[in-house]
């Protein structure tokens, strides 16, 4: 191992984190305009209701699912 995987470690922690949050940050604001009725994760995926189905979706497809979902909405 290098000096430097300690760092690549906590960069990607880093990373996922802001992906975390961007995600939760998207599912409220999908909730917020009534094109979904929650989110979350679960059993390392990314669940999402709506129209009274379950999506699980990884979570950057869900990542994009969302953005897309909200998109649709906004144009």
């Amino acid at each position: 191992m290098s000096q430097d995987d300690p760092i690549k470690q906590r960069l990607n922690l880093e990373i996922e984190g802001m992906s975390v949050n961007q995600l939760t940050e998207l599912g409220n604001q999908a909730i917020q305009m009534g094109l979904i009725a929650g989110h979350g994760y679960r059993r390392g995926q990314y669940e999402i209701l709506r129209q009274g189905k379950v999506v699980l979706l990884p979570p950057q497809e869900a990542l994009i699912y969302l953005q897309d979902l909200v998109r649709s909405i906004s144009e």
